[in-house]
């Protein structure tokens, strides 16, 4: 990932970081064990492994 500049990492992190929260309030709203609310759950937790993923390639 060093391709990337470091405001191109601040901007996708930010980027990400927004659509994990929107997901984390929509979550709410779907009826558990249905197939939005277990893509909702997979796409939550792909989302935070890409935060991490840009925070250590930050440091």
């Amino acid at each position: 990932m060093s391709s990337f500049t470091i405001e191109e990492l601040l901007e996708a992190k930010n980027s990400i970081d927004s659509t994990r929260s929107k997901c984390e309030k929509a979550i709410l709203k779907l009826k558990e064990n249905s197939s939005q609310h277990t893509l909702m759950v997979r796409r939550i937790k792909a989302l935070r492994i890409a935060l991490q993923l840009i925070e250590r390639e930050l440091q």
